[in-house]
């Protein structure tokens, strides 16, 4: 079983933010799963979905991002599984918007709710997908960007990138972290 663990902020105030792209791309791979109604369970919103044959965990903490891993490490304990078993897509500002970057482990790069992450878990050796979002124009509060809705003329780029990484994270349980980082990574 995998845990598919989108980052964002709850609630209308944030939909359509950029930080909010993990939460687009679970919401993707609900309606291509048909995994139903959620449940509230663990600090999140959580869906049971079948991908490539195998149960598949998906979920969309709902304790804000900078405190995402309290709501990860419940559902990792409840269902007994393992760092190896979670990956966690973000947002990331230091790729460009639409760009795909997948991981086995690593740093947190600056993403609070992946830091939080780590910090709960006590370790880095998570799958985790970044999905780029550029960095603020100008002299713009970073904070003040990511909570930003996407302007029109980005969408387009991210609605793309959310649909590439569900696909991403189809392989990823199909076929592992490791190859499907070879063709996440080469920007096919």
């Amino acid at each position: 079983m995998k845990l598919i663990v989108g980052l964002g902020n709850p609630g209308r105030k944030y939909a359509g933010t950029r930080h909010n792209v993990g939460y687009d791309v679970i919401a993707d791979l609900v309606k291509r799963t048909s995994a139903g109604t959620s449940k509230l369970r663990f600090e999140s919103e959580m869906w049971e979905a079948n991908i490539a044959g195998e149960k598949t965990l998906l979920a969309c903490p709902i304790t804000y991002m900078n405190l995402s891993g309290r709501a990860i490490q419940q559902i990792l304990a409840f269902y007994k599984l393992a760092p190896a078993d979670l990956v966690v897509i973000c947002d990331d500002l230091n790729l460009p918007a639409g760009k795909l970057r997948l991981r086995k482990s690593g740093t947190a790069g600056g993403q609070k709710g992946l830091q939080n992450t780590i910090d709960m878990l006590g370790t880095t050796e998570f799958a985790r997908l970044r999905i780029g979002i550029d960095r603020p124009p100008g002299q713009m509060d970073a904070a003040a960007y990511v909570l930003a809705k996407v302007r029109p003329e980005e969408a387009e780029v991210l609605e793309s990138a959310v649909w590439k990484a569900a696909d991403a994270v189809e392989s990823i349980v199909k076929i592992g972290v490791d190859l499907t980082m070879n063709t996440v990574n080469a920007g096919a």
